[in-house]
């Protein structure tokens, strides 16, 4: 990595490396239990030297890590790459100070959204296995759809384990409709529990097992229930024996989209490498573009919000994530609860797991 591309936020027992060029969290390295945990996914084709295909932009070329998506998916309203400029344009670091117990580090996006500004805000805190993150749009006008994109990798599938979920929905076209280019497994459009949905040759299958098939491609997203506190997101990693935790408002954020890129994709730069990846895409957004988030879709249509409107004021969209080790990663997760000073994960048998957390970021 070049450094001036680059900024690194480092406390006690988490260091980050943010890539400049695009907003993506290029690295993260957790230290627990004497062991050093490393969540975060980061493509293949990074680090290898190879050419990329003429016109591929800054978001999929740096492919890594958590990045903002503002709006989510197509630019249909306004000319921009895809997840829009907070995905691929340069970010220049406004502060990085230390505070009691941490360190947060604010970075301005170089281009204006919408006619608003963005700001990216990190932090740190010593001891803590989670990363607070913080964006801030300033003004603007009209409206836009946002996302989180955090993604993991996991070596020999894993568990998931949800808050509370309305549904599960497909969009009305799979991600990979031509079988020369790539592969689906799932149903389009469907609507289902998530644990026993639609597959696309017949039958059904829990979501909460990954990967549900082989060699696929696909995409839905996830309702939150009403009432919500807290949604999370838990993802436990046989082969790695660790679990990441995926913390939101569900007033703010009230779905969670799912990308299942597990080979579906045979054509350059993917070339049917990028395996075993899954996105936790905690999202105001409609799947099917900008123009649609900004109009009746099937999610407005069920009462789900899928735009924030850009005015004077300013809109924030906060989110924490965090990993520890775990030995027993096919335990399911029942419930996550924050508490003061600390999170609780509890599993259906009956055990928990305590983490220092700061329960006030959320709230």
């Amino acid at each position: 990595m070049r450094q001036d591309e680059h900024h690194e936020i480092e406390v006690a027992g988490v260091s980050l490396t943010l890539d400049l060029t695009n907003g993506h969290i290029a690295s993260l390295e957790v230290e627990q239990d004497g062991r050093v945990l490393t969540p975060l996914h980061r493509a293949p084709w990074i680090d290898s030297g190879e050419a990329m295909p003429e016109g591929t932009p800054s978001g999929l070329a740096r492919l890594s890590g958590d990045f903002l998506c503002a709006p989510f998916s197509r630019n249909d309203v306004e000319e921009a790459p895809g997840h829009g400029w907070t995905a691929n344009a340069p970010w220049s670091l406004v502060s990085d100070e230390r505070i009691s117990g941490g360190r947060i580090s604010t970075f301005r996006l170089s281009r204006s959204v919408f006619g608003a500004t963005v700001e990216k805000r990190i932090t740190l805190r010593d001891g803590q296995p989670f990363i607070y993150q913080e964006h801030r749009f300033l003004g603007g006008q009209g409206g836009i759809s946002v996302s989180h994109h955090l993604m993991t990798r996991m070596q020999a599938g894993g568990l998931l384990g949800f808050s509370p979920k309305r549904f599960a929905l497909t969009p009305d076209t799979p991600l990979e409709p031509d079988s020369s280019r790539g592969r689906f497994a799932l149903a389009y459009p469907a609507q289902a529990d998530l644990t026993v949905f639609p597959l696309a040759d017949g039958g059904t299958t829990d979501l909460r097992i990954y990967p549900p098939a082989e060699r696929h491609e696909d995409f839905l997203t996830l309702a939150e229930a009403e009432g919500s506190a807290l949604g999370w997101t838990t993802i436990s990693r046989h082969a790695e024996r660790d679990m990441l935790i995926v913390l939101k408002q569900p007033d703010v954020l009230p779905v969670t989209m799912l990308w299942m890129s597990n080979g579906g994709r045979d054509y350059a730069p993917w070339n049917s490498r990028h395996v075993g990846v899954l996105g936790i895409e905690d999202a105001r957004a409609s799947a099917s573009g900008h123009a649609a988030s900004l109009g009746e879709n099937a999610l407005t249509r069920q009462g789900i919000p899928t735009a924030f409107p850009l005015s004077d004021g300013d809109v924030v969209v906060r989110q924490a994530f965090g990993v520890t080790p775990l030995a027993d990663t096919y335990n399911p997760v029942g419930s996550v609860e924050a508490k003061s000073g600390t999170l609780a994960v509890t599993f259906e048998n009956g055990a928990q797991t305590t983490l220092p957390y700061d329960d006030a970021f959320l709230r």
